[in-house]
């Protein structure tokens, strides 16, 4: 069930909608088509899995591997990629995920994070106080507040953020042409996460970063090469992802002025607003691939054993068969009772581990925005703004606002 195309441009197949808004191809094939081939960046074609309990039952199933190690395998994209690195979290699968996420479950509990709120509140007033009241959401606000939050957490000096801003951003192009440079990042941010747990061995404090030298279970501890890969990790998705929730979040904030005003008169909303946002707007990219090791019946068919597959998260976050009028978009419909659960953060064994962490950022970020500047609109009009059109994650390159 894999081809391949001589196309390279980064998915070709899956258009953006107005506004940044999904692809309408995604609606014919939650429609039409559950399990389509789609084009990748690299140009491999592999099944692309879109309805809600389809994608559900891939990332639940044990039979869904990362091990897309094995040569001749489809890829997401040319050259070094997450893929390739046995020791990354993401990539494991039972037993060894299991013994991974062991150690690592105590360090991301909501109690351990709920520490960080006050901090991550002031970060957010900070940048706003520097920020004034006409400012680039994204250059101002949205990249740098998950950075200190991340940094602060880590224990990472904040002048290394542009350098390693760079790495992740080369890190996670499409271009074909940024192959070799995407692998000489990812070195060279590897071996800045081998210095930073070094110094951290060497002058001990209580930084997350030495909370995870000392996470065990029974006496069993992580790898370097784990540890150091976690590291990684932890700086790479607690800025980028992050930083891109909140600009895609904003922006369609911004798109519906009166959903914004409602929430600034209501921010007791922001929980249930935040987990909209999360629906429609996280996590930005179109998913992680599997191989399945064993044929996997889902509700739209059977995949047979041996196929690589991509489960779309954005497709069954916006599948109608799981949420009601799934194109709309409305900050109060995760308020009360709640509707089926969003996959942004994934399901199953991968669900993502820093899920606490992004929640608790994005409520004081949307928080600090609607509180203190509850009349915010655009400078430029929305649907001229540009988009990134050469990275695994999809967001606006700015958004100019007026706070007063």
């Amino acid at each position: 069930m894999t081809a391949r195309s001589s196309t390279t441009s980064p998915w070709p197949e899956l258009p953006p909608g107005p506004l940044g808004a999904p692809s309408p191809e995604l609606a014919r094939r939650l429609a039409e088509a559950p399990m389509e081939l789609i084009t990748m960046p690299s140009g491999d074609r592999v099944p692309m899995i879109v309805r809600y309990e389809d994608v559900r039952a891939v990332l639940a199933s044990p039979a869904g591997s990362r091990n897309l190690r094995a040569p001749g395998l489809p890829r997401m994209v040319s050259g070094t990629a997450l893929e390739d690195d046995s020791s990354a979290l993401i990539n494991q699968d039972p037993p060894e995920h299991t013994r991974y996420r062991r150690i690592l479950q105590g360090t991301f509990t909501p109690r351990h994070i709920e520490r960080w709120r006050p901090r991550a509140a002031a970060i957010a007033d900070d940048l706003l106080d520097a920020a004034g009241q006409e400012f680039d959401v994204v250059t101002d606000f949205a990249l740098p507040l998950p950075a200190r939050v991340i940094c602060e957490m880590l224990g990472v000096p904040m002048d290394r953020f542009e350098q390693f801003r760079g790495w992740t951003e080369t890190f996670l192009s499409t271009s074909e042409a940024s192959a070799e440079a995407r692998g000489e990042g990812f070195a060279a941010f590897m071996a800045y996460a081998g210095e930073l747990i070094a110094e951290h061995r060497a002058r001990p404090g209580d930084d997350l970063i030495d909370l995870l030298i000392e996470a065990r279970d029974a006496g069993d501890r992580l790898s370097e090469a784990e540890l150091t890969h976690m590291v990684f990790t932890l700086i790479m998705a607690g800025h980028e992802t992050t930083a891109s929730i909140i600009i895609r979040g904003t922006f369609r904030l911004l798109c519906h002025p009166e959903q914004y005003a409602r929430l600034a008169a209501r921010p007791e909303l922001v929980e249930p607003a935040v987990e909209e946002i999360l629906r429609c707007e996280g996590p930005g990219g179109n998913g992680l691939l599997r191989v399945l090791t064993e044929d996997v019946e889902l509700p739209s068919g059977v995949i047979p054993k041996g196929s690589v597959v991509l489960p779309n998260p954005t497709g069954a976050n916006h599948d109608p068969s799981a949420f009601e009028d799934s194109l709309r978009f409305d900050i109060q419909r995760f308020a009360g009772t709640a509707p089926h659960p969003h996959l942004a953060f994934g399901h199953g064994p991968h669900y993502c581990l820093g899920a606490n962490l992004a929640r608790m950022e994005l409520q004081e970020t949307f928080r600090a925005l609607v509180t203190r500047l509850p009349t915010l609109r655009a400078q430029e009009d929305l649907p001229t703004l540009r988009w990134t059109d050469d990275g695994l994650i999809h967001r606006p390159r700015r958004l100019p606002v007026k706070g007063g």
